[in-house]
């Protein structure tokens, strides 16, 4: 069956390769330097964003101090947001190469590369080999993938997961539409379900809720109903899915009872679908805003032939095999999309769950003539942003009145005031010429796109906002490690300080005598509840303050 819709596999595979640039992009080596630049670039020497990677990696941190490896905490307290699986993971990988970036980082790089591979294999069963080099490119060359695969937290393993899972409920809808043995049926099931037990153990109900609602979805509209009844109720499958998922829970409830289900299953699943945490959501049109940033360099391409794209769901029950296939992903992606879009919670990596039945559609698609002004576009626009950035960077500054952000900004924009505008002004340049070089093939000039776009924004954006709004935070642990005293942490949240400082950080008002951990923008307010007593600060970077509680000067 042919993966590209108007090609047939034998004009696929004997096509000429249509230059030098061709041949590299459907190379191993197009794909080992999308990955050197996209996941492991900066991933070794940039700091713990907070409050999401501070927080899993502190949770594992002090996991493996304590010993118990059944229940997490966070600052000593009882920490519920997330299954066990990616902090076993994570202490694996400390284990090995130490309490550092990359030693919390790894397990998602691999996560990530699992999930290439998986793709790969799933475009090469259901098409052929080009597609799936192309498919697997596009992949790791999308900016929310590049950012999501090099994050020490649970979303690269979680998308590793339900790929895997809505993979194989693709392959046991092939196996029985083409009459294949009930012996390799049952095979694929089981997968299935060993794959919904290891996502749950990894974010809990969404990695069962999302395979089994587009499964349901898709087998009704195709009329194989029974088909998926059977599935359903393979009660073998069901029994895998238990014997691993329910022993961590067992272990989890005895260590500390009804706690962790309370606090998980209640607050951190049904409470954050139904209000909104942290400030993030909720908007109806918060992921038709999000998604153009998302995928970039690949936002106009797939605009460009979105059109065509709406076939796979236009199509009756005499679907062909191409069309079912491209049902089954446009499916994929609607999903996800409108369900997290009625959430009144949003973050925009939660579009991650959905996006990979995009890059198959794209890999799909690549042959056809797109309108290329379109497809370019997003990307143009990226490489024009980039070469503006110091300006707008200042203009913000100087507009800006809050001190948290004024200090932020002002520290970005003196970051980004040096060479580094060459090089974004080179990659606006680079990216110009790519859309006019009207000879070469949107798909081509796209993937080379990405390539640099992933040069610039993983080596120099990157590791420069990333180091502007953490690096005072590192240099404060590391500076308090040595120090080798108990730090108190007042009116701050940075989880990223204790993995630095490989200790816990209590949060209270600190007394005579103690080190805090505080704001630069809040240093009047600790000031005031500190009297008749004074902080000293003592080291001072970005927003972060390192002092000691002293007595006031007479």
């Amino acid at each position: 069956m042919s993966l590209t819709p108007g090609y047939s596999p034998n004009s696929l595979s004997s096509a000429p390769a249509g230059g030098a640039i061709e041949r590299f992009l459907l190379s191993p080596w197009s794909l080992l330097l999308a990955v050197l630049l996209a996941f492991v670039l900066s991933s070794y020497s940039v700091p713990l964003t907070d409050i999401d990677e501070g927080a899993f990696s502190e949770a594992t941190r002090e996991m493996m101090e304590r010993g118990n490896l059944i229940s997490p905490t966070l600052n000593g307290a009882p920490r519920h947001d997330k299954p066990i699986l990616i902090y076993w993971a994570q202490a694996a990988s400390v284990s090995l190469l130490g309490p550092s970036e990359f030693g919390f980082r790894l397990p998602s790089i691999i996560s990530a590369l699992l999930w290439m591979w998986a793709l790969y294999r799933f475009c090469q069963r259901h098409g052929d080999q080009r597609t799936a080099r192309v498919a697997t490119l596009v992949m790791s060359l999308t900016l929310l993938v590049g950012v999501v695969a090099k994050a020490a937290i649970a979303d690269a393993l979680l998308n590793l997961f339900i790929c895997l899972s809505l993979f194989a409920v693709y392959d046991y809808f092939r196996a029985a539409q083409d009459g294949r043995t009930t012996a390799e049926n049952r095979s694929l099931l089981l997968q299935t379900y060993a794959f919904l037990g290891l996502g749950f153990l990894t974010k809990g109900p969404v990695a069962v809720m999302f395979p089994l609602l587009i499964g349901s979805l898709f087998f009704v509209s195709t009329g194989s109903w029974r088909a998926w009844l059977r599935a359903l109720f393979y009660w073998p499958g069901w029994l895998v899915f238990l014997a691993i998922v329910v022993p961590w829970h067992v272990m989890v409830y005895i260590d500390q009872g009804d706690a962790f289900f309370r606090g998980f299953y209640l607050q951190h699943n049904l409470n954050r679908y139904t209000s909104t945490f942290e400030g993030h959501g909720g908007n109806y049109f918060y992921y038709v805003a999000v998604l153009p940033f998302v995928l970039l360099p690949f936002t106009g391409w797939l605009f460009a032939i979105a059109g065509r794209l709406l076939g796979g769901l236009r199509a009756g029950m005499s679907a062909s095999g191409e069309q079912l296939l491209e049902r089954f992903l446009l499916i994929w992606f609607v999903v996800v999309f409108v369900f997290f879009s009625f959430s009144n919670t949003q973050l925009p990596h939660y579009l991650m769950y959905g996006c990979t039945p995009l890059f198959i559609l794209l890999a799909r698609h690549r042959l056809e003539q797109e309108r290329r002004l379109l497809a370019f576009l997003p990307v143009i626009l990226l490489g024009l942003t980039l070469v503006g950035l110091p300006a707008i960077l200042e203009f913000a500054t100087s507009r800006n009145h809050r001190p948290l952000e004024a200090i932020i900004l002002g520290g970005l924009s003196a970051s980004f005031a040096d060479a580094s505008r060459l090089w974004m002004a080179g990659f606006a340049v680079l990216v110009v010429g790519l859309a006019l070089w009207r000879r070469l093939p949107v798909w081509q000039g796209l993937m080379l796109a990405g390539l640099l776009q992933a040069l610039v924004v993983f080596g120099i954006v990157f590791p420069k906002a990333v180091g502007i709004t953490q690096g005072g935070v590192r240099e404060a642990g590391l500076l308090a490690r040595q120090g080798g005293e108990s730090v108190i942490a007042y009116k701050i949240s940075q989880p990223s300080f204790s993995v630095y400082r490989q200790a816990i950080t209590p949060s209270r008002l600190p007394v005579l005598g103690e080190t805090v951990l505080t704001r630069a923008d809040r240093l009047d307010e600790v000031q005031r509840d500190l009297a008749p007593l004074r902080l000293e600060p003592s080291f001072e970077q970005g927003f972060v303050i390192l002092g000691r509680v002293v007595e006031a000067k007479p």
